[in-house]
């Protein structure tokens, strides 16, 4: 076949290739020797004669060898003579000038023709070497680079993908390709820097597809509909106990770290001299994205704590006592008007010396469920929560106060009034008194109502 590449020509440096140096030639028998001219004889006087014709061309004697050293005998340069073309026997001819302009492009057509037949002769296995070998090589000659985008809206396979606080564009794009998300993280940060201004990425958990441009999974995690969060509503009222157990249910948490983070209450700065981290966590609906730990979610509930504290200008020395008074006014109070003669109520006690004698209190000291206190709970005065057996406020909150109640610690209604009960469960009716026998009619008008609706409060 003519013309066979080799292996260099194939897959090495194309450098174009020296002539081939045509191989000896057998001389020709060297010619017979010409014979000068002879000039025409002087002659004693000019006489014309007719013009003398020019010989004919003397042609340069052919090259002898001796015939055993088989060197060439010298032959000056002007009389020498190109050997004669080889016989072209066969179906070779002569090879083809590597070297000269224009010839890059047909030599490199050959080349990759070759390559061709050379994959489908070897056949699969020699083709797999032949690519693992050589694949970058061919991929970049014939145009064949791989896309680094992946195209369209996802595989419809969801992945949820977290980012950070504090990560740049670059930490994202190393996040999103490595969950599948985009094909590679260099298609993605190519794109952010496109974008005017930069794109701000608020931390959270997001769900989106694997397999998506890196314009779809930018628009994916720029729509806020697409993070995954944790809807939490903590209702005003709650106490410790109650608000682990709705992160537990909402978020996933572990009980026991939320214990473990509770039990550590001074790592959340509260006020000298509290005793728990009941009472700070502030309520109102949280969102937290997966993978949230107990602390952060306390610490959320604390800093709102902080905001409301702010927002109310209770003074820093005053946040304790105002938390516990206003976590007994959420628990006592039934409607909103209610809230601030409750906290008249308690102040007007508090001004007289005069025991608070909260069943709420009571209950929480004594960890029951019930509204409803025993003669025996109200004498235990080892319980630090017993405001019937231990006057002023007790030592600490006994519930998450909101808002309302906070303002109603610090502005209480004006009014007379020492005592205040519920007479009516289902309205929240309660009637305050400033006399014991008005508080006793009181009294008996709740019984007739519990007679009527069994099972109340406990």
């Amino acid at each position: 076949m003519a013309d066979e590449p080799t292996w260099d020509d194939l897959f090495g440096e194309q450098v174009p290739a020296q002539p081939a140096t045509p191989p000896p030639v057998t001389p020709a028998s060297p010619a017979a020797p010409v014979q000068p001219v002879s000039a025409p004889p002087a002659a004693a006087a000019p006489v014309p004669t007719a013009p003398v014709q020019p010989a004919a061309p003397v042609q340069p004697a052919q090259p002898t060898y001796a015939s055993t050293l088989r060197t060439p005998t010298y032959t000056p340069p002007a009389q020498r003579v190109p050997p004669a073309e080889p016989p072209r026997g066969g179906s070779r001819g002569p090879r083809r000038d590597r070297g000269g302009s224009g010839s890059g492009r047909p030599r490199r057509r050959l080349t990759w023709l070759w390559i061709l037949i050379v994959l489908v002769i070897l056949g699969a296995g020699g083709a797999g070497t032949i690519w693992a070998a050589f694949g970058p090589q061919i991929r970049h000659v014939m145009g064949w680079e791989p896309s680094i985008d992946y195209t369209g809206t996802g595989n419809g396979k969801t992945v949820d993908i977290t980012i950070q606080p504090g990560q740049f564009g670059s930490d994202v794009a190393t996040t999103l390709a490595k969950a599948g998300v985009t094909k590679t993280s260099q298609a993605f940060y190519d794109l952010l820097l496109k974008q005017k201004p930069a794109p701000v990425f608020e931390p959270g958990t997001y769900k989106l597809q694997q397999q998506m441009s890196s314009k779809s999974a930018l628009a994916a995690i720029s729509n806020a509909s697409n993070r995954v969060v944790s809807n939490v509503v903590i209702p005003e009222g709650f106490n410790l106990s109650q608000i682990e157990a709705r992160l537990v249910s909402k978020t996933g948490v572990k009980l026991s770290d939320l214990q473990a983070a509770a039990a550590n209450y001074q790592q959340f700065k509260l006020p000298a001299g509290a005793p728990s981290l009941e009472g700070f966590l502030f309520p109102a609906t949280y969102q937290f994205s997966p993978g949230t730990t107990a602390v952060q979610e306390f610490q959320a509930m604390v800093t709102r704590m902080n905001q409301a504290l702010v927002q109310h200008k209770v003074p820093a020395a005053s946040e304790l006592q105002v938390l516990t008074l206003a976590s007994i006014i959420q628990k006592e109070a039934a409607t909103q008007p209610d809230f601030y003669k409750v906290s008249r109520v308690f102040t007007n006690r508090l001004a007289i010396g005069m025991h608070l004698q909260s069943d709420a209190t009571v209950s929480y000291g004594a960890n029951s469920k019930s509204i409803f206190t025993t003669a025996a709970q109200r004498a235990d005065a080892s319980n630090k929560y017993n405001t019937y057996a231990n006057a002023g406020l007790p030592i600490g909150p006994i519930a998450a106060p909101g808002d309302t109640a906070i303002d109603a610690a610090l502005h209480p209604v004006a009014g007379p009034w020492l005592y205040f009960v519920l007479v009516n469960g289902d309205t929240g009716e309660t009637v305050f008194s400033t006399t014991v026998a008005g508080q006793d009619a009181a009294v008996q008008q709740f019984q007739t109502w519990l007679k009527a609706h069994p099972g109340y409060g406990n």
